[in-house]
């Protein structure tokens, strides 16, 4: 599910789907090879007659050992650290033996002593690809991706917590039963914003802490914010990083309403198109005004967190046009399953 297997202090295997592992996994291994060959030899035309005569043989198993810990990552996943990563190895290794069986077949120039060699090879590529991701993964550990997420929680701006408080108060009287609810949507917003977000939650959720946020903000913008809701083709089960989109659509209140006194409208548009998840915010935008000085924290941190959880296979752009500010986000189709 993950690029980085994220429970707390645990080594994890790399996502043996993730576009971004797999590219890692192919440019290391033919890097490795390059520099064994060069290594083996003594100038750079033998070396690239020793990396053909490497690769013959290594690329297809490389392939077949990436497609294979592909279709058993499922079952990868589920094992402990060590014993994944010599199943890792195993994987490897296999491969290579039946590229070699198959090669054999078809080269009889091809050495029979060769397959000691490239098992080597295989085995210390694996070995180190495992060290790099496990590097990699403390890198990327749970405390740093807690400290980051702690710096986005502390971007609530104190503001929005009184001025929600202050509109309650003043329905305490006239609309109890709607004050109730905000005090109910403002505890559970906190709580979502407290809890501890490091695993990826369900679309469905997200979303709905966005509608309890807008209803806390309807409160004291009445009938100047307006969101139009496109999620028909929303895949609700769709795992994302928690606070993935309450944040941007606080941006978008906050530099997109606010400076404003007519009605603005806030556009947030969600739906699956193949095995990509798209969501796509837009709110009124002036260039002028104090409010359009604002950080862009929020966006920084939500683009780390996305290649913190999917690597190179989510993204999130920006763009200006028309009165509009679009924020585009793309990640990955991922359920609990």
């Amino acid at each position: 599910m993950l690029s980085i297997n994220q429970n707390a202090g645990a080594a994890g295997l790399p996502d043996f789907r993730n576009l971004g592992v797999i590219a890692r996994v192919l440019v290391a291994v033919e890097l490795f090879g390059f520099a064994v060959a060069l290594a083996r030899t003594s100038g750079w035309a033998e070396a690239g007659a020793e990396f053909a005569s490497l690769s013959a043989v290594l690329q297809p198993a490389l392939i077949l050992a990436v497609v294979l810990l592909y279709l058993l990552h499922p079952w990868l996943r589920g094992l402990p650290y060590g014993l994944g990563a010599a199943s890792v190895v195993a994987v490897a290794l296999t491969a290579l033996v039946l590229v070699h069986a198959v090669a054999g077949a078809v080269l009889p120039s091809l050495e029979a002593s060769a397959i000691a060699r490239h098992a080597l090879f295989a085995f210390g590529a694996s070995a180190l690809l495992l060290f790099y991701f496990h590097l990699r993964g403390r890198a990327l550990s749970p405390a740093l991706a807690e400290a980051r997420l702690q710096a986005l929680q502390a971007r609530i701006r104190p503001h929005f917590f009184f001025n929600s408080l202050n509109a309650v108060l003043g329905l305490i009287r006239s609309d109890p039963r709607r004050a109730e609810a905000a005090l109910e949507d403002l505890a559970e917003l906190f709580r979502a914003l407290m809890a501890d977000n490091r695993q990826l939650c369900t679309l469905a959720r997200e979303v709905a802490l966005c509608r309890q946020y807008l209803q806390i903000e309807q409160l004291r913008l009445g009938p100047r914010l307006k969101v139009e809701w496109r999620i028909d083709r929303m895949p609700g089960e769709a795992l994302v990083p928690p606070l993935t989109l309450q944040p941007l659509i606080e941006n978008a209140v906050y530099h997109g309403i606010e400076p404003i006194q007519q009605p603005g409208t806030i556009e947030i548009q969600i739906e699956r198109r193949s095995d990509q998840v798209h969501a796509v915010l837009r709110n009124p935008y002036r260039r002028e005004g104090a409010h359009t000085a604002g950080n862009r924290m929020a966006l920084n941190n939500i683009r780390e967190r996305l290649a913190l959880h999917f690597d190179a296979e989510a993204a999130l752009s920006t763009r200006e046009a028309d009165g509009l500010y679009e924020v585009h986000i793309v990640l990955p189709y991922r359920t609990g399953a």
